[in-house]
């Protein structure tokens, strides 16, 4: 068993436990977007960032990709932390305005404005649609083609490939495709529904919020 301290907290998890899981076995609710239990890790979109201190040095690291190790210090909700988580969700909101996963996320984080240009290329790269329809489908139907910033998924030649099973698991799986409430009626590239930014309308899409608007538009939990 391998001992280390989470948040203050002791934990004693087996060999190769990484971070990411070590954290949610406290209770402790780490962010994610690449991730999923089922697929293996691959550390896309860097939302799982936390803090590791060794003595009197620091660095940020992705927990779904960091095993825990023998007397490790993690905190997983440091400013510097929360700083960077917020950082990298203005980018990735920057990339998918429109995905409703991203903007829940932003409105839990606090944030109130998107810095970046908006580019909306509707991917974040988080190579979620492709591990699950290599590993769980055993298919590879789809796969990265490019690099740099002209990298995104796609099928070989931009075909149909015979290995697709039309399972629906790429889009089922994909944070991007559920679209915001306030898709259309971005305030500083944000939907702005959960902060009340913007009235929200029954929406067509999102029956949770369809379902609980409550006095002037504004959703009730």
């Amino acid at each position: 068993m391998v001992q280390l301290t989470i948040d203050g907290l002791p934990a004693s998890v087996p060999e190769g436990t990484i971070v990411l899981e070590a954290a949610s076995d406290l209770g402790i609710v780490i962010p994610t977007l690449c991730y999923h239990p089922g697929l293996t890790a691959y550390g896309a979109c860097r939302i799982c960032l936390v803090e590791v201190k060794k003595g009197e040095k620091s660095s940020l690291e992705a927990s779904c990709n960091l095993v825990a190790s023998e007397g490790h210090v993690i905190e997983t909700c440091s400013p510097r932390v929360l700083r960077a988580r917020r950082m990298i969700m203005e980018l990735l909101l920057a990339s998918c305005p429109n995905s409703k996963t991203l903007q829940d996320m932003a409105a839990s984080m606090g944030l109130n404005k998107v810095r970046f240009k908006i580019k909306n290329r509707d991917c974040i790269l988080c190579g979620l649609c492709v591990r699950y329809c290599k590993e769980q489908m055993q298919s590879g139907g789809i796969g990265f083609v490019g690099r740099g910033t002209s990298r995104r998924v796609a099928t070989a030649f931009g075909a149909v490939p015979q290995e697709c099973r039309n399972c629906g698991g790429c889009e089922w799986i994909c944070p991007t495709c559920e679209r915001a409430c306030n898709a259309d009626n971005l305030v500083d590239g944000l939907c702005g529904g959960c902060q009340n930014l913007v009235q929200v309308e029954t929406c067509p899409v999102c029956t949770r919020c369809s379902e609980s608007v409550g006095p002037r538009g504004h959703r009730v939990y």
